[in-house]
């Protein structure tokens, strides 16, 4: 896999995305609360979400639903978790700390979840390169927390 694949633009995209939202919906949390921002960021992704249905975007169905093991729609209901921690940790220690700490776990997490091949995803190993390199995230992080 090489950076020139369009799945890491959209990913860097995805990325620049969650920058974005953590930081407004920090300040909606410190304007409405924090679980009035969560329920209307879930709300308003739902009605995004069922536009996109309703456009014919969807790739499967949702009469499929069943066939989808019950672990693979946790999605969900981590989902507005997820939105209560990142505008909890930003209001509390920052844009760029809280989102260090972020990134940290998901790559730690991703990491493990390749390796191992859980929850669907093609196993991809661990080399000791990329251990380096998780490493050199570490201390990046504890040098950006400082």
């Amino acid at each position: 896999m090489t950076i020139a694949n369009p799945a890491f633009a959209i990913a860097v995209g995805s990325g620049i995305a969650m920058a974005f939202q953590g930081a407004v919906n920090s300040t909606a949390a410190n304007a409405i609360g924090l679980w009035e921002t969560t329920f209307v960021v879930s709300a308003s992704g739902t009605l995004l979400a069922g536009l996109g249905l309703a456009a014919g975007l969807n790739g499967g169905g949702l009469a499929r639903l069943g066939a989808a093991p019950w672990w693979s729609l946790l999605g969900g209901p981590v989902g507005p978790l997820i939105t209560i921690a990142v505008a909890y940790g930003i209001r509390k220690v920052g844009a760029v700390n809280a989102t260090t700490a972020i990134i940290v776990g998901q790559i730690g997490t991703a990491a493990i979840i390749d390796h191992l091949g859980w929850l669907g995803v093609r196993p991809i190993a661990f080399s000791p390169v990329k251990i380096l390199g998780l490493v050199l995230l570490a201390v990046g992080a504890r040098i950006l927390l400082n």
